[in-house]
This record gives structure tokens, C-alpha cells and sequence, in this order.
């Protein structure tokens, strides 16, 4: 199966992940992706601190999100819970990610790289 590269992004861990990607805007998304099952999934979030992630972190394979830094809360706690994300990334059309097949990739450094399957 072939990969496009969407986007780059600073990357919390040296770590790769692969899963469905879940678009989350609200909290009424994170709660029916908690009823729904969240185990392995990648969550995309505009800007979302660990509170609003809070009741699937631990389930997910990886985070993708298109604010933040390595400094930044989520950053932290995601290296805790040994979860790759992807931060302050540039994505221009989230919703068309939603449901797809994708994968975080670690580059060399602090940098990683968010890969669709097509």
C-alpha cells in the first residue's frame, strides 16, 4: 500500500505509530470516540491540552496536533504515557483525514513526519 506525506511536524518521542486517524474538534467527539473505542487509534486536534484528551490518552497509538511544542503540555505527558505526537504541524484539510488508514514516522532529531495510506 502506498504513503503520501501530509505533513511535518516536532515529534515528542523517537517512536512510530500507525492507526485510524480520528479528527476531534469537541468534547462530545472524544467522549464517543471513549464509547466507541479508542485503543490504537490517532487522534488529530486543532489545539488540545491533556484535559480534553484526557478520558482516551492512554488508549491511543499517537497524537497529531497542529499547535504546540516539545515543551508543551501535551508533549510532556504523551512522552509519559509513551505515546508519539506529532506537534505543531500545518494540515490544510483535516476533515478529509478522518477514518484514513496513517502513520507517524520519527525523523532524525526532534522532527517526524504524518504519512496517509492510500
Amino acid at each position: 500500500m502506498a504513503m503520501r506525506k501530509i505533513t511535518d511536524g516536532l515529534i515528542s518521542l523517537k517512536l512510530d505509530a500507525e492507526g485510524e486517524l480520528r479528527y476531534i474538534q469537541t468534547v462530545q467527539e472524544v467522549i464517543a470516540l471513549l464509547k466507541e473505542g479508542a485503543d490504537g487509534k490517532i487522534v488529530l486536534v486543532n489545539d488540545a491540552g491533556t484535559t480534553f484528551l484526557a478520558p482516551v490518552l492512554s488508549k491511543l497509538a499517537g497524537v497529531v496536533c497542529m499547535s504546540g511544542a516539545l515543551g508543551s503540555h501535551l508533549a510532556i505527558v504523551t512522552r509519559e504515557f509513551e505515546i508519539p505526537a506529532l506537534l505543531g504541524t500545518k494540515i490544510e484539510d483535516p476533515l478529509s483525514l478522518d477514518g484514513k488508514q496513517v502513520t507517524i514516522k520519527h525523523n532524525e532529531g526532534t522532527s517526524g513526519s504524518l504519512f496517509v495510506s492510500e
